[in-house]
């Protein structure tokens, strides 16, 4: 396949049982899980909240990362993941139509080396960081030291469910 039609290329999928539509555009040729897993994984940190819900997911390289990651952060260098939350519709969707969540923009380099570095399994690392976007995507962050402590707290309770250890302990 070429690389401009690998570019192209997405994927639908819907999660029998949450409700949560994802959309997943590969742009760079890497491992990543499977589209059940991310949309189990973002279900997971979305809760009941997710049902109805439409999330895209994309993975770039780590050049496309750090254009993006100085464009809207003003960091020059390349990250793991970024969020871009949906702009909120001035009137309400018809019934039964999905509501647009967001988009999570994936590095899978980065992802890779920091798994590694942090002697992490790279699902397990890719796990953390779905959980991590959706997360910011539905309001939180970790700007402040207590609304860090709080989504990190969210962060490990979700992960646990989901059978992986708590990401910020070595």
């Amino acid at each position: 396949m070429s690389a401009a039609r690998h570019r192209r290329r997405r994927s639908r999928s819907v999660s029998r049982g949450t409700g949560l539509r994802l959309e997943l555009q590969r742009r760079v040729r890497s491992w990543s899980p499977a589209r059940a897993d991310l949309v189990r994984w973002a279900s997971a940190a979305l809760g009941r909240s997710g049902a109805g819900r439409e999330l895209g997911v994309c993975t770039v390289g780590s050049a496309e990362s750090a254009r993006l990651n100085a464009r809207f952060r003003g960091r020059d260098h390349p990250t793991n993941v970024l969020s871009f939350p949906a702009a909120r519709l001035p009137w309400a969707a018809p019934r039964g139509a999905e509501q647009p969540l967001g988009e999570l923009v994936i590095c899978p380099p980065v992802l890779r080396a920091e798994a590694r570095a942090q002697e992490k399994t790279l699902r397990a690392h890719w796990a953390h960081l779905i959980v991590h976007g959706v997360l910011h995507l539905v309001g939180y962050d970790h700007e402040r030291a207590a609304d860090a402590r709080r989504m990190e707290r969210r962060e490990v309770a979700v992960l646990r469910r989901l059978g992986f250890a708590n990401p910020y302990r070595s």
